[in-house]
């Protein structure tokens, strides 16, 4: 029935045109964001799942970044203790000469003290980021090994992995300053010996340093694969299908036509019945 005072189809066709507009925004929002879900409005569940995912994200980036970091310190002072290695071979290769009574004593002592200055040189010089794990004090607040954090759990536990310096000062199992000076080929057997000890402690230290090195690029690469995990997680939850959105908008377009030409319609109605009197 066709009423002068109230339209009925007019009211109709403008709530569903409501209706077509609302979801018309939604779907415009959702693709301009690239995300379904931008508030605790739109899905209230969802959104505090992603939100809470999102900060254990944030977590594990800050974590994967501090055993990055950690990686090259360990890096600098691993290349320091393998140079060092290769000093005290050639000290041990000039002792061996020495030893043998071959060329002047005096020259054998100044090289070798020459190379116990380039060992001291690499200690000094293999700090990163303040640490230096090749010192007696490794950061200078008198610890001696590097503290780094490994894993973040959803409730906030911090764990941590530590990597031991190798002290290449104050260690008496590499006391270079105590080293026998070479005068003669007893004198060179002597020396010849602790070198043999400085040597083992100096390999020994890289291995370790190695180890640590390679531990903590794969704790970074798990905890990489971790993030980008739930990366994808919370991708699949609040990200927008953007194929998906895209039909939508198209159907939701055209929906928005055909409202407004229903309601142009039915709001021309009371004209032509009065055209009948």
């Amino acid at each position: 029935m066709i009423s002068f005072h109230n339209n009925s189809g007019a009211m109709v066709a403008l709530q569903t045109l409501g209706g077509v507009n609302s979801q018309l925004d939604h779907t415009q929002d959702s693709i301009s964001t690239g995300k379904t879900i931008n508030s605790a409005q739109d899905n209230a569940a969802l959104w505090a799942i992603s939100e809470l995912m999102n900060s254990d994200i944030s977590g594990l980036r800050s974590v994967s970044d501090s055993l990055s970091l950690a990686e090259a310190t360990v890096a600098v002072a691993s290349a320091g203790a393998e140079q060092i290695t290769e000093t005290l071979t050639e000290m041990r290769s000039l002792a061996v000469m020495a030893a043998s009574g071959m060329g002047d004593f005096s020259k054998y002592e100044a090289a070798m003290a020459k190379k116990t200055e380039q060992i001291n040189s690499i200690i000094s010089s293999s700090e990163f980021n303040g640490v230096n794990l090749l010192k007696t004090d490794v950061d200078g607040a008198g610890g001696t090994a590097l503290t780094v954090p490994s894993a973040v759990s959803g409730n906030g536990d911090l764990s941590t992995l530590s990597v031991d310096g190798v002290d290449f000062e104050g260690s008496p199992q590499f006391d270079l300053g105590s080293r026998t000076a070479i005068t003669d080929s007893a004198s060179a057997l002597t020396a010849l010996g602790e070198i043999e000890g400085f040597l083992a402690y100096a390999i020994e230290g890289s291995a370790a340093l190695g180890s640590s090195a390679n531990q903590l690029a794969g704790q970074g690469n798990y905890v990489s694969k971790q993030s980008d995990a739930l990366t994808r997680g919370v991708s699949s939850m609040i990200d927008t299908n953007m194929e998906e959105a895209a039909t939508k908008l198209l159907a939701l377009q055209a929906q928005q036509q055909l409202s407004t030409l229903s309601l142009s319609i039915v709001n021309t109605m009371p004209d032509t019945l009065r055209n009948l009197y």
